[in-house]
């Protein structure tokens, strides 16, 4: 994740950092004299490096000094020069109004490194926001220089190099003008300035360069001689940012009266450390090399010890088996490369617009103000290959340092591959079993990004979804954070759950292939490359990306592991608390994954097509069904963070019919729009992208289907009932008093819109749908559809089991058969939609089944239930119709009993 400009300060892997030049004993590692706490700012954000100091007595406060005159002008020369480079110079200055930040006294501005561009730049944006010239000296000129700037090093290539090679700077750096700055206070107690830190970036952000060549002059963590600082802005200049900070005050730290070195160095020390925060959130962290990190892991104990055990199962040599982790390892880093990165985002603006109506980004600024002080975990939906260059981009093009992403290793085509690993793409293999040194060196490396504070995203779901719903969580990654968090618990986790919405799939095609039964195809470069232009000849309608709640590691931890006393925990413990703490993290991600849907115009037109035998509506009644399913979600908010299409039923349909999904079929008593059978199936994906958001209409529907009279105590009776089933099965956020709440709600917007209506009867408040055919009972139909395939899947595991009886069936056998018995209940019938014969669903039912204790296994792993799973069934029947019960029953099979062996005659 992208750190924050209040972050700790970043975690060099080599053990130095160019830009610490300034301070020997820093560079080279060694600690400070100086307290730990100098080191980072306060919380706030606010550069003030003695938090915990009491304030001056009143004999050591400054003497208050006469208000500000306007300042002269800067000197000729730099007029001169400011208007030879103008046109090469486009400000952005952040923030809007930061003469705010300053009050009446004199102004000392900081830059991260000396250079002539630096300062005019400065200048300019000081004159633009009517602060006093850097280039004018202080009063009484403390500095010594004629100016009113400080630079804590000088731009120097040259030294920068030697400093990567272990040898001194030829070049001094300026801190002795804090100094100089900090002596003056001392003499003259009547002096006050205020320090402003000033960041400057050349070439940051990539929407607004158009030159693929000044990519290579963007702005990045190496220092630069002149040459290449003069080609940056001349290529990259249009695009500047000048970030001011707010002030530090120089007094405070003067009355710890630590010394005059230990105080300049302090200083210095929290100015550098704020410097690499800004520059981390602006351009990215300083990656180390591909090189390093690798060697980073191969030097780690657990690795070593896993080549070590790996030679001893080889009898191979030690240098054969490190030879292979290494391998091992170069297949899994990542490679990233600003410029990549930069070029990346030049293509993607244009493709993005080629082929998407837009993309919209709902609740960032909330996460932005969660971000600070966290490791970032990205947690996202997975419904397509597009995720990953999405949200990189995204967050790129918003000043956000683009996460390194796990990706399976069936994406490392050639060029591809290479070209993914650059954008920070990390490859791994689909499976580890059976390979100890592969997983030892992909779980240190994760650990190595965790600790080293980059921002990590993964798909929890393990794979893209091929049916539009969250596919049950895998662990896998999850564990790996976890164990790389509590080994080095030094900077707190943060799982950011996203969810991305899309109106068409560029996969939408091999989806339905996959969905009609047909094998997944493997992944190849001709294959991506023969599907370009037709994709760039594509209309995918708009993309949505919501940010969810976020989860902090640390409240899940002090819930579920009480006894965690916040110190490191070994790779050999196994601590009872760490599955748990996994299932119910990975639980929470999915749950606000669906709290942060987007609601679109083809999700709402899969809800209603779909819910007619021959997914064809007439034109008012589709409009009419629209405008419900939104009502439903605008009286009933599933969440804060839902958002919801502002366009009209009839732009909708007009929407739909644009891209593609809809087709108009003209009649003199009315169009009729409808979709073939082929699309159909594809907008069951959209459909389940929503399902969730609709469960308590869906119900109460689903019980007035086939019962014109209900009371409201039976209908919120059987919901407790079946909601944990639904919960499991689709992550939602309620407990069974917050469904039956939602229940009650929904009671009240049917009533209102004419779809039930109130009667008294002998079990309480009792509602009514009309009888027959009417619109009414028509809408009702159409809100039930979602669910009713859930339940018919219930009944046919629940009669699979009744049939064979307890103690046949072990829980993998009963999968099959459910399967089986729902695709011929498929084929014999109704049409269903694809999922209904999926092996997971039926593999989450049961799972339930046997967490509420409605069935277990016995000593054989045989699964047994007694009379509760009869009462299940009979529920069951007050939702389904009698055919259709019949119908399940009919197709539900026996397990093929092996006949006993007979004993061979004597």
């Amino acid at each position: 994740m992208p750190p924050m400009p209040d972050q700790p300060s970043l975690q060099f892997p080599g053990g130095q950092d160019p830009r610490r030049a300034a301070d020997p004993e820093a560079a080279a590692g060694a600690p400070s004299p100086i307290d730990d706490g100098a080191t980072a700012p306060p919380a706030g954000g606010g550069m003030d490096p003695t938090p915990d100091t009491p304030p001056p007595s009143a004999a050591q406060l400054p003497v208050p000094l006469a208000p500000r005159t306007r300042t002269p002008r800067a000197p000729w020369w730099a007029g001169l020069l400011g208007r030879l480079i103008r046109p090469w110079i486009g400000l952005k200055v952040e923030p809007q109004t930061p003469e705010a930040l300053v009050d009446h006294r004199p102004v000392c501005y900081v830059l991260e490194d000396y250079g002539l561009s630096n300062a005019l730049i400065l200048e300019r944006a000081c004159r633009e926001a009517g602060l006093p010239s850097p280039l004018q000296p202080l009063p009484g000129d403390p500095l010594g220089r004629k100016r009113a700037y400080v630079a804590l090093s000088r731009r120097n290539a040259g030294g920068a190099l030697a400093l990567a090679a272990g040898m001194a700077p030829s070049k001094s750096t300026h801190s002795e003008s804090l100094s100089r700055l900090l002596e003056a206070h001392r003499l003259d107690p009547a002096l006050d300035v205020q320090v402003v830190p000033v960041s400057i970036f050349v070439g940051r952000s990539p929407d607004k360069n158009n030159g693929w060549f000044s990519v290579l002059f963007s702005e990045n963590w190496a220092i630069v001689g002149r040459f290449r600082r003069l080609l940056s802005i001349l290529l990259n200049g249009r695009d500047t940012l000048v970030r001011f900070a707010e002030p530090v005050e120089v007094r405070p730290l003067l009355a710890e009266e630590l010394g005059a070195e230990r105080t300049v160095r302090k200083l210095s020390r929290v100015l550098r450390t704020h410097f690499n925060r800004v520059r981390e959130a602006i351009i990215g962290p300083d990656l180390s090399t591909r090189r390093l990190l690798v060697d980073k892991v191969l030097a780690s104990p657990s690795v070593k010890e896993a080549i070590a055990d790996q030679a001893r199962r080889d009898t191979s040599k030690p240098e054969d088996a490190w030879k292979k982790a290494h391998a091992y390892a170069y297949e899994i880093a990542a490679d990233y490369s600003h410029p990549v990165v930069r070029s990346a985002s030049f293509l993607l603006t244009t493709v993005w617009n080629r082929i998407f109506r837009g993309v919209l980004v709902h609740h960032l600024d909330r996460f932005k103000e969660a971000a600070p002080g966290h490791e970032i975990v990205y947690v996202p939906s997975h419904r397509s290959h597009m995720d990953y260059l999405l949200l990189s981009y995204l967050l790129y093009g918003r000043g956000i340092v683009p996460p390194h992403i796990f990706a399976g290793v069936n994406l490392n085509l050639p060029v591809i591959g290479t070209l993914l690993r650059k954008g920070g793409a990390f490859f791994a293999r689909r499976s580890f079993r059976g390979n100890a040194l592969y997983s030892a060196v992909f779980s240190e490396y994760m650990a190595q990004l965790v600790g080293g504070g980059y921002s990590i995203e993964y798909f929890i779901e393990g794979g893209r979804s091929r049916t539009g719903r969250l596919l049950p969580p895998k662990g896998g990654a999850l564990v790996m954070t976890l164990r790389a968090y509590l080994r080095e618990p030094r900077k707190p986790v943060l799982f950011q759950p996203v969810y991305i919405g899309y109106e068409k799939l560029m996969e939408g095609n091999s989806y339905l292939d996959e969905l009609s039964g047909k094998q997944k195809k493997k992944e190849s470069i001709w294959q991506l490359l023969w599907s370009i232009p037709q994709v760039l000849r594509s209309n995918f309608g708009q993309v949505v990306v919501n940010f969810g709640e976020p989860i902090h590691l640390s409240d899940v931890l002090a819930e579920l592991a009480p006894e965690w006393d916040g110190g490191p925990v070994s790779e050999d413990d196994k601590p009872a608390w760490l599955a748990t703490t996994v299932d119910v993290l990975a639980q929470r991600i999915h749950v606000n994954i669906n709290r942060a849907a987007d609601v679109n115009p083809i999700n709402l037109l899969a809800m209603a097509l779909l819910s007619t035998p021959k997914h064809a509506m007439g034109e008012a009644d589709l409009l009419a069904q629209i405008a419900l399913s939104k009502q439903m979600l605008a009286e009933v908010p599933y969440s804060d963070r839902v958002t919801i299409t502002p366009h009209t039923p009839a732009e909708i349909v007009a929407h739909g019919e644009e891209i593609g999904v809809l087709e108009r079929v003209a009649h003199p008593l009315g169009d009729v729009l409808r979709v073939d059978d082929e699309q159909a199936v594809l907008l069951t994906y959209y459909r389940n992208n929503v399902l969730h958001l609709y469960t308590a209409s869906a119900w109460i529907a689903c019980c007035f289907l086939h019962n014109r009279r209900m009371s409201r105590h039976t209908v919120r009776r059987l919901g407790r009932t079946m909601y944990p089933f639904l919960q499991a099965e689709l992550f939602l956020p309620w407990n069974e008093d917050g469904f039956a709440e939602r229940i009650e709600r929904t009671f009240d917007v049917f009533v209102r819109e004419g779809l039930l209506e109130v009667a008294s009867g002998d079990d309480g408040e009792v509602f009514a749908r009309n009888a027959g055919q009417t619109d009414e009972v028509f809408r009702l139909r159409a809100l039930s559809h979602p669910l009713q395939q859930a339940f018919e899947r219930y009944y046919i595991a629940i009669s699979v089991l009744a049939k064979n009886g307890p103690g046949t069936l072990g829980a993998g056998e009963l999968e099959g058969l459910c399967q089986l018995a729902a695709q011929r209940l498929s084929l014999l019938y109704a049409p269903a939609a694809p999922e209904f014969f999926d092996k997971s669903l039926f593999r989450g039912f049961i799972q339930k089944l046997r967490e509420l204790g409605l069935v277990k296994l016995d000593g054989n792993s045989k699964l047994v239930f007694d009379e509760r799973l009869a009462v299940l069934a009979k529920d069951a029947k007050v939702i389904l119709g009698r055919e259709l019960r019949h119908s399940i029953e009919k197709v539900s099979p026996e397990a093929v009993r092996t006949a006993p062996a007979v004993p061979p005659a004597e």
